[in-house]
């Protein structure tokens, strides 16, 4: 062993160098978008509205044909409807993509990366979309509460092993 001029040890490399995880938003996109204010369309006056808001949310992530990048869409559907009678106030459906440049994760991580860390990077931006076509559209700011993309990949694993199991032939019993 060597020492350095000032008597300390000099530093050891680590056995094995994880490799180092880089995400880099290359682009953001709307991909499709749509809002229905069917108060409007109905020309409804009535005051007495009390709205019930209901977000469903899906993600989607494939490959692209360059090197590490992937694309990325989260879609929301948005309703809006009254408590009392159940008549929808508004309907937005947002289709919101990301192409990602993804390096260092082990493919074994990658689908679970691409459909909980890329969401988070963009969701902020979904927010503010969907805030500002609410209100454009003639109703107070829609502030989306925060997804909670983990949980929503559990489910779908959670959905699919369900459905994989139902799907299998039913076991035979043994001759006894």
């Amino acid at each position: 062993m060597t020492e350095t001029g000032n008597g300390a040890q000099p530093a050891t490399a680590p056995q094995a160098a994880q490799p180092q995880v880089k995400m880099q938003v290359m682009a953001q996109f709307i991909r499709d978008m749509s809002f229905e204010n069917a108060v409007a369309q109905r020309g409804l006056g009535d005051s007495n509205v009390q709205p019930e808001i209901q977000v469903q949310v899906s993600l989607d992530a494939r490959k692209r044909s360059v090197e590490h990048q992937y694309e990325v869409i989260c879609k929301f559907k948005i309703t809006s409807s009254n408590k009392g009678d159940g008549a929808t106030l508004f309907l937005l459906e947002l289709d919101y993509g990301g192409i990602f440049h993804v390096e260092g994760v082990p493919e074994e991580q990658l689908h679970p990366f691409l459909l909980i860390e890329c969401p988070r990077m963009i969701f902020p931006f979904v927010r503010r979309i969907v805030s500002d076509v609410t209100r454009d559209g003639g109703f107070p700011p829609l502030n989306l509460d925060t997804v909670d993309f983990l949980a929503l990949y559990r489910q779908e694993l959670a959905r699919r092993a369900a459905e994989t199991k139902g799907a299998e032939p039913a076991a035979t019993p043994k001759p006894s």
